[in-house]
């Protein structure tokens, strides 16, 4: 079962420090060192409003290049998709991956302009970025609810995917932490209508302590991938009340554990998640296997 470490962007980009670039590089090189090989390293949004990922294009620069490690960037827009092919092709992620929000007032909160709107913006970019040899991943924000507006129904989550277009990967995100397991055997069977064959992903938030319990189910319905972040940090900048994504290590050790091996070693795992804790000056991390340690003790992913 893959694990894409998104502690490196979704991570970041909701905490108040703003960390060097140098500690960003090396966080990334722990998290390879513990088992990650998908890891969604940055994000090419307006540093205005999202400081903490300025530096993208030296975090780019910078990572390790190990063979098997993939390096997603976040694009909302194509001004983000123009900045990743002004790099070297040699430093450009091999990913992007695209967010589109469900709902139409987070939607315009968020990237200034409606569902529909942001879809026909991610073709155009979706197009280009396969162009040039990139993988693209369209993530549909909001899909198990909205902050603003509440519930978000399966058949508009449908609607979204089947107006997106080709992708090679689709994300159904639980952005806010309201999803629960139901939810997600719902949203399930909307998006393999609405795309079928296409591998799925998903992101969970545990704002209110059913992120694992979806991930589960995510895994045991076939998903591909799940999001998580090393310590458990991080959430949405522009949605009120969501807390950190479901940490890495707590994930693999439910999945390495439940019989779907991650590759991840989940006392290494633990140890970066302390580290990025300290790093970004927390008190304690939501991840709870840096306080209760791996089962059997000492035996990694």
């Amino acid at each position: 079962m893959e694990i894409v470490e998104v502690g490196p962007r979704d991570g970041l980009q909701n905490e108040k420090r703003v960390l060097p670039t140098a500690t960003k590089i090396e966080y990334v090189s722990r998290a390879i060192a513990a088992g990650l090989r998908r890891l969604e390293v940055v994000a090419f949004a307006r540093p205005d409003r999202v400081p903490q990922m300025a530096d993208a294009e030296d975090v780019l620069r910078g990572v390790p290049r190990p063979a098997g490690v993939r390096y997603v960037a976040l694009v909302l827009n194509g001004r983000g998709l123009d900045r990743i092919l002004a790099l070297d092709p040699a430093v450009r992620p091999h990913e992007i991956n695209y967010v589109v929000v469900a709902t139409d007032e987070f939607a315009r909160r968020n990237q200034g302009m409606d569902t529909m709107a942001s879809l026909d913006a991610f073709r155009t970019v979706a197009a280009r970025a396969a162009e040039a040899g990139l993988g693209v991943t369209l993530t549909v924000a909001a899909a198990f609810g909205c902050p603003f507006t509440g519930e978000v129904e399966a058949d508009r989550v449908r609607d979204v995917i089947a107006n997106a277009g080709p992708m090679t990967e689709l994300c159904l995100a639980d952005t806010i932490g309201v999803g629960v397991p139901a939810q997600v055997t719902e949203l399930t069977a909307a998006a393999r209508e609405a795309a079928p064959g296409v591998p799925l992903r998903a992101h969970f938030h545990n704002t209110r302590n059913t992120g694992y319990a979806n991930a589960i189910t995510a895994a045991r319905l076939g998903f591909a991938a799940l999001d998580a972040s090393l310590g458990g940090i991080g959430g949405c900048p522009f949605a009120p009340a969501a807390t950190g994504n479901i940490a890495t290590e707590d994930l693999a050790y439910l999945l390495n554990r439940s019989g779907l091996p991650t590759g991840v070693a989940v006392p290494e795992a633990a140890e970066v998640g302390e580290w990025i804790g300290t790093e970004l000056g927390l008190a304690e991390v939501p991840a709870q296997l840096g306080r209760a340690g791996d089962f059997p003790a000492g035996v990694g992913g």
